[in-house]
């Protein structure tokens, strides 16, 4: 739940913020997949969000869906296969559509994985166009990308391989499903997503993981949940570093950058981002989050029997309180 972006909408400081957001593999399975109801709702209608899926008939249920809400932004979800090139590819169905693949179900390894064989097992092939997030991005004027999430089974680093474009116009935030052994033959693993996105000035904060047992396995460990062999992972850019420098440093972009690390539940990232700006910027009221970040406190009980002008950060800020 975010902590400061209620308070920034409220006040009128998010009014001038247009935040972009695409999901590469938005097949919606339940209500954790629908974008509006996690937060991003609060910068329409100044939002504009990008869905695309292979399955034609995934997206064409969720524009059906959107459009029996009324909603007031841009959401659209696009009947495209995303990869790393223009090119015929081959889709790989699998026994559930969501664990459908540009690369083959590794079937030796996964029938020793329980639970697995009748997720991830192939149902049938076809050959398949693909294209590019960049080749999307130039035919349609997207010009950016805040925040971006990636899930399509194994080839996640083809999609960001041909997004490199997007990536570098200022994409601030990016969620991508890893994997860390091969459910799917020849797939790129997390060491080769995670280097790709250092080497693009991304710094990883966090993976969620996903275990299995073995599955004839009849004992389980009291510690262990078993292999690790996925998770997603999150990633933004440090745009408040002393070393960086050029046109994504700017205090708009810095503003979005905690809007995201706020809705993707990182509230220190998002805190420390408020300061930077208030403390550089402050002198304009469009970037003194003073109050808010006094407001965003005072949720915290804890924080306010301790008493709010003793944190180090509401000492630093002080100046710029206006309430």
């Amino acid at each position: 739940m975010s902590v400061f972006v209620p308070i920034l909408k409220k006040k009128g400081l998010l009014d001038r913020i247009h935040m972009t957001v695409c999901n590469v593999g938005s097949r919606k399975i339940d209500s954790h997949d629908d974008y509006a109801s996690q937060g991003w709702q609060v910068f329409a209608p100044n939002l504009s969000i990008y869905g695309f899926d292979a399955d034609a008939d995934a997206c064409d249920e969720a524009n059906a869906e959107l459009e029996t809400r009324q909603i007031n932004w841009k959401e659209v979800h696009i009947p495209l296969a995303i990869g790393k090139a223009i090119e015929e590819r081959t889709l790989y169905v699998t026994k559930h559509p969501m664990c459908s693949s540009l690369y083959p179900p590794n079937e030796p390894y996964l029938e020793r994985l329980a639970g697995l064989p009748e997720l991830v097992n192939l149902d049938f092939s076809f050959e398949i166009d693909t294209t590019t997030l960049d080749n999307f991005c130039q035919e349609e004027n997207v010009n950016e990308i805040d925040f971006m999430q990636i899930d399509v089974q194994g080839a996640d680093l083809d999609v960001l391989e041909g997004a490199t474009k997007i990536l570098n116009s200022g994409t601030l935030a990016i969620q991508i499903e890893v994997e860390f052994s091969h459910l799917y033959t020849n797939q790129p693993l997390f060491a080769d997503v995670d280097t790709f996105l250092r080497k693009h000035d991304f710094t990883l904060f966090d993976v969620s993981t996903s275990y299995r047992l073995r599955a004839r396995s009849p004992i389980r460990s009291t510690v262990r949940a078993g292999q690790l062999l996925w998770g997603d992972a999150f990633y933004f850019r440090d745009l408040i570093r002393e070393d960086m420098d050029g046109p994504l440093k700017s205090p708009d972009r810095i503003l979005k950058l905690a809007c995201i690390a706020d809705i993707m539940n990182f509230p220190d990232y998002a805190l420390e981002i408020l300061e930077y700006l208030t403390l550089q910027y402050g002198k304009d009221s469009n970037y003194n989050f003073a109050d808010c970040i006094i407001e965003g406190l005072s949720q915290f009980p804890d924080l306010v029997n301790q008493g709010l002008d003793s944190l180090p950060i509401v000492d630093k800020i002080r100046g710029y309180i206006t309430n």
